[in-house]
């Protein structure tokens, strides 16, 4: 269970607990092979080869009747399979100070105060004069934009909640020993831990495929299962849905990159420009999870520096942009439509007052997920100027007239609360959202069919859409703690 604590303001997550509780497991009775994998050519890439392997399925009987099979007691135990674990790295969530803390915006602001310089300015501050305030010659007062004074009067209204609720959750993770104090916290900062992938990236990888000759769809099946030793030519991954539709890990290839598939998962590797494999893919979806990529500074400036626009590979939408995303076309009847936004004000509004009506969705409540270090302090000042501890979701349901069915009639579900709390320790990664099955399942039909667009990992049962949709389903983000017979 990723819930550690539920209270009535909300729930704490252990978000690593939930992607290992996933039993990545593998069952190694033979390395991987790209035999039978289609080359291509890439001036980026070099050669570049898809392939699929799967996992053989780790059930007891199944080893059993294998190794049965086997002539003889030293045959049996030579050819016994394997089975390897893969979890993946605590260190990824090892956040035991916080970013910025109070102290340091206050000493930075009184040195700046009495005349002493401080170049080295903190994370609160360093965008303070583009971001919070704009300082007037002399001793003029300063002065806020109307997205600055829109942003503070935001925070004015939902600080108690999250102030009073974050601290109700915590008070019950340091009963438990889920969270320590900060007595107890070993002094070691936060572990930055570098994982060396490879530099040709997923993003990158959707830019090739575009310059690959079309794809008649009518040649192609809506969907490729994933089975033992099955070579997937390149076109596949970007031309339809990838599908793990048994109860096991496998493993694909891709690029000479291996990536873990959870069990009951599908995906589709691309872009907006090729989502057409996702309509065709038929399902109507219960719940919709949206992660746009928001534009924002550190967007804008990547892309001042050309090389480090490259390196990141990370294009923003424009909001005309994110309007196009078919959502009524792959919505079911009365879809929960959950989209994450950043802490700018104007992304906000554009959810609830041009999103969503142009959607026919209406917003029905907003939550927060407050990020919190292992001791239970918010990784940021709450009252920070700039970067708060928290990050927003606009929850809403499909309205309208449909000729479809609504799934399941009889079961009742929860209304949807009006405010909650998803509090948990972040992901160093940037971008790993905390996952919202567990804190869903009160309020959608047990068999709902799950979608999360802008996905950069994947989750058993949902289907999982984007450019960067196997990110963090790599294999150097596991480590294999043991192999066991």
């Amino acid at each position: 269970m990723s819930v550690v604590h539920q209270l009535s303001s909300g729930w704490l997550l252990d978000h690593l607990a939930f992607i290992n509780n996933i039993d990545y497991q593998l069952c190694q009775h033979h390395e991987p092979t790209s035999s039978n994998a289609v080359p291509i050519s890439s001036p980026h890439c070099g050669s570049l080869t898809v392939t699929s392997t799967s996992s053989i399925e780790l059930s007891a009987t199944l080893m059993a009747s294998e190794t049965a099979t086997k002539p003889g007691t030293d045959e049996r135990e030579k050819n016994k399979a394997l089975l390897q674990k893969y979890t993946f790295r605590a260190e990824l969530f090892h956040v035991t100070k916080p970013h910025v803390t109070t102290s340091d915006c206050t000493a930075f602001q009184q040195e700046n105060k009495d005349g002493n310089i401080n170049h080295e300015k903190p994370e609160c501050v360093k965008d303070q004069d583009s971001v919070s305030a704009v300082r007037k010659k002399g001793k003029r007062s300063i002065a806020f934009n109307q997205g600055e004074l829109d942003a503070m009067e935001y925070h004015a209204k939902v600080r108690g909640l999250i102030l009073d609720g974050t601290t109700q959750l915590i008070q019950e993770g340091l009963k438990s020993g889920f969270l320590y104090s900060v007595s107890e916290r070993l002094d070691d900062g936060n572990k930055t831990t570098t994982v060396g992938l490879d530099s040709c990236g997923l993003a990158e990888l959707c830019d090739i495929a575009k310059q690959l000759p079309l794809v008649n769809e009518n040649e192609l099946d809506i969907v490729q299962l994933i089975d033992a030793d099955v070579s997937v030519p390149e076109k596949d991954v970007f031309s339809r849905i990838t599908q793990n539709s048994s109860n096991f890990t496998k493993m694909i290839i891709l690029m000479g990159q291996k990536y873990l598939l959870p069990p009951k998962s599908s995906f589709l590797l691309s872009d907006l420009s090729c989502m057409q494999p996702l309509l065709n893919y038929g399902k109507k979806y219960d719940v919709i999870v949206i992660d746009p990529p928001w534009q924002n500074k550190s967007v804008k400036r990547s892309k001042r520096n050309i090389y480090l626009f490259i390196i990141c590979r990370y294009n923003y939408l424009s909001s005309w942009q994110i309007k196009q995303i078919p959502v009524p076309k792959l919505a079911a009847p009365n879809c929960l439509v959950i989209t994450w936004v950043t802490n700018r004000q104007k992304h906000l509004q554009f959810v609830k007052d041009e999103l969503y009506p142009y959607w026919s969705v209406e917003t029905l409540t907003e939550w927060h997920w407050v990020k919190i270090t292992r001791s239970g302090e918010f990784v940021f000042p709450l009252d920070s100027p700039h970067k708060k501890p928290y990050e927003g979701l606009v929850l809403g349901r499909i309205q309208g007239k449909t000729v479809l069915p609504l799934r399941n009639p009889k079961v009742k579900v929860l209304p949807i609360p009006d405010h909650k709390l998803i509090v948990s320790v972040p992901c160093t990664l940037h971008s790993h959202k905390p996952p919202l099955t567990e804190v869903l399942k009160d309020y959608i039909m047990p068999d709902a069919e799950c979608l999360e667009l802008f996905a950069r990992n994947l989750q058993p049962g949902w289907t999982s859409w984007g450019n960067e949709v196997l990110k963090f389903q790599h294999i150097d983000y596991f480590i294999t703690p043991q192999i066991r017979n």
